[in-house]
């Protein structure tokens, strides 16, 4: 494809913020056409809008094919060493968390395998789920760390999530993730693990280069708010944007410690309340909902999705693909979930998956199709922008384009 080009005869889910006008649901235009040239949007609208003598450049008509922004997965964990494949058929025969845990399940497996994986091997593992990702027209993935909990592990996590990004054409935003959980040898020793492994680190991460923003698991089976507060403060010191792992399985108080130190995002919140939603409104921070973990370990819990409309949160969706409690690598599916299992709209979860998920890795240039945005861009064999959300286990995307190349 040349380096300035028209699409022509497509249906547009721009996801243009409804703030900015009076738009149509998805900023939907029926029969549009956009301008791309040198990997940017340079015009967006109607077909009998467009000027010959502005874009006088190569057309390509698609069908009446529906065009979206690239999908952004903003919350993933692909790089691991091993699968949890064996604990989960433990599980369902009957098998107790201490029996799977004795066995050698668990997340202690995870960081054993992790930590025994070549840097090239965690690369080589990883690709295969990134593949899936991009292969349903993602063009941004967010990859965490902390499935080494040691400072070279970490690294080697990070460097790999790096490396993906230069093996294949997507954009890969990297999150610290040393405060998931404590190590076996720091057993009962919480606070020694953040001081003498975690914040050293994430120090040598950032001066590596390796590190786009900071999380934590604040959680009763991981860190409480005062041990994550450490961390936040080593993160602002260094000016990296922080989000927050909270609520997920108990009321912890990690969404007002996230909401206080202006995260860019608050991530599962199935056991947030409304004050906690009144704190993210404040703050701007957006909601990530990860239906793949509340599926997969059988939560019952929703999030509160009123609370968070009522109050004006933006709401993301993500796969949060990870051995242990959401081996999903579908968003397609992600986006269906987040509509059957917590009743969002089908608007709301394409959102989330452009717009909002763009917005919680402060990317200002992605997740809308407007003049001036990268042109990241999915376009699909559907006839509405509800499809997407509504068929289970279908891909029907016919392209995908990454700064304007496809």
């Amino acid at each position: 494809m040349t380096d300035s080009y028209v699409l022509t005869g497509a249906r547009l889910a721009t996801m243009v913020e409804p703030a900015q006008g009076d738009v149509a649901p998805y900023g939907l235009i029926d029969d549009g056409a956009v301008a791309v040239s040198q990997g940017k949007i340079a015009w967006v609208g109607p077909r009998s809008e467009l000027s010959a003598d502005n874009f006088d450049w190569p057309q390509r008509d698609l069908g009446g094919r529906l065009v979206t922004p690239g999908l952004i997965d903003c919350h993933t964990h692909i790089v691991f060493g091993g699968n949890r494949a064996m604990e989960f058929e433990m599980r369902l025969n009957g098998a107790s968390y201490e029996e799977v845990a004795r066995a050698g399940g668990g997340i202690v497996s995870t960081v054993t395998a992790t930590r025994t994986a070549s840097l090239e091997e965690l690369i080589a593992d990883a690709l295969p789920r990134l593949d899936a990702l991009i292969a349903e027209g993602a063009t941004v993935v967010e990859v965490k760390s902390g499935y080494g909990l040691d400072l070279e592990t970490e690294l080697n996590m990070l460097r790999a999530a790096r490396r993906l990004g230069e093996l294949r054409p997507v954009t890969i935003k990297t999150t610290f993730l040393g405060a998931h959980a404590t190590p076996t040898e720091f057993k009962g020793r919480d606070d020694e693990y953040i001081g003498e492994v975690c914040i050293p680190a994430l120090r040598a991460a950032h001066a590596e280069g390796l590190v786009d923003a900071v999380d934590g698991f604040c959680e009763n089976i991981a860190f409480a708010p005062a041990q994550i507060e450490r961390v936040f403060k080593v993160a602002q010191e260094l000016g990296l944007p922080v989000k927050l792992h909270a609520e997920q399985l108990s009321h912890q108080g990690g969404t007002a410690l996230a909401a206080q130190y202006g995260a860019l995002s608050v991530d599962h919140v199935e056991y947030a309340n409304e004050d906690d939603a009144r704190a993210m409104a404040d703050s701007g921070s957006v909601a990530v909902i990860l239906p793949g973990a509340f599926y997969t370990i059988r939560e019952t819990q929703m999030p509160p999705i009123e609370h968070f409309r009522k109050h004006g949160v933006p709401m993301a969706l993500a796969t949060d693909c990870n051995p242990g409690s959401s081996p999903l690598t579908s968003l397609l599916l992600t986006m269906n979930m987040g509509c059957t299992l917590f009743r969002m709209t089908p608007e709301e979860a394409l959102a989330g998956v452009t717009r909002n998920a763009a917005r919680s890795l402060r990317l200002t240039d992605r997740g809308q199709i407007k003049a001036g945005m990268r042109a990241d861009l999915a376009v699909w064999d559907v006839e509405t922008p509800a499809e997407l959300a509504y068929r289970i286990g279908f891909n029907p995307l016919h392209t995908r384009i990454y700064e304007g190349a496809q």
